[in-house]
């Protein structure tokens, strides 16, 4: 069992709410981490702004002095890094991130100029392409205690189709990968359903632990 004076905040990918993540929040709470699931309207407004709105007042309700972590789905690992660029965090713990487009996604440069892109997935998920100068892209490398989980399965047939090589239906493997992290670790799961995936519970209970994703030991 964690000790009590241990935080986890837990940010929703996009077009997603809190409600994506309470069963990753249960989880959690079960091992004794005060755990903050915070939503926020993730179409609305830009990564910059979302960051500031999702992360600022989370941080603020965790009792002062106290260790920070954060467990991310996909646009939520991007506002992590986004606000660490601007902001330091106090007794700052571990990241996980789930599947998050640390080098942006194929899919947002393929479909962001098609009709009614834009007003669906908003301005945010528009800043989330590949190209050199796209926000993931701008934002460096990780120097902060990171571990990454990359889905390799798909349910989405058409967008897996405009991803180069192994992909969740959304992110790439590859694109997953951020320079500075700690651990990487591929699971057959989807971008969609990951966050509720037992296996993948797990694995981000025992990295927020020990720092690292558990392995099975050679046959």
């Amino acid at each position: 069992m964690t000790s009590p004076d241990e935080n986890v905040i837990l940010l929703h990918g996009l077009i997603r709410s809190d409600r994506s993540m309470r069963k990753l929040e249960k989880a959690l709470a079960k091992e004794g981490y005060r755990v903050f699931n915070v939503s926020y309207e993730s179409t609305r407004n830009n990564v910059e702004t979302l960051a500031e709105q999702a992360i600022g007042p989370a941080l603020a309700d965790c009792p002062v002095g106290q260790k920070v972590n954060f467990v991310t789905h996909s646009l939520g690992g991007i506002l992590v890094r986004q606000y660490l660029k601007h902001h330091d965090i106090d007794n700052l713990g571990r990241v996980v991130m789930l599947g998050p487009p640390n080098k942006g996604s194929e899919v947002i440069d393929k479909l962001r100029d098609f009709p009614g892109f834009r007003f669906f997935h908003g301005e945010a998920g528009v800043e989330l392409g590949t190209g050199a100068t796209s926000l993931p892209n701008r934002l460096g490398q990780a120097d902060f205690d990171l571990g990454v989980i990359a889905g390799t399965r798909s349910i989405n047939l058409f967008l897996s189709t405009l991803i180069p090589g192994v992909d969740d239906g959304k992110v790439s493997v590859e694109n997953t990968r951020l320079e500075g992290m700690r651990d990487h670790l591929e699971m057959e799961v989807t971008h969609t359903f990951m966050m509720r995936n037992n296996k993948v519970i797990d694995q981000v209970i025992h990295y927020l632990k020990t720092g690292k994703f558990r392995r099975q030991a050679p046959s």
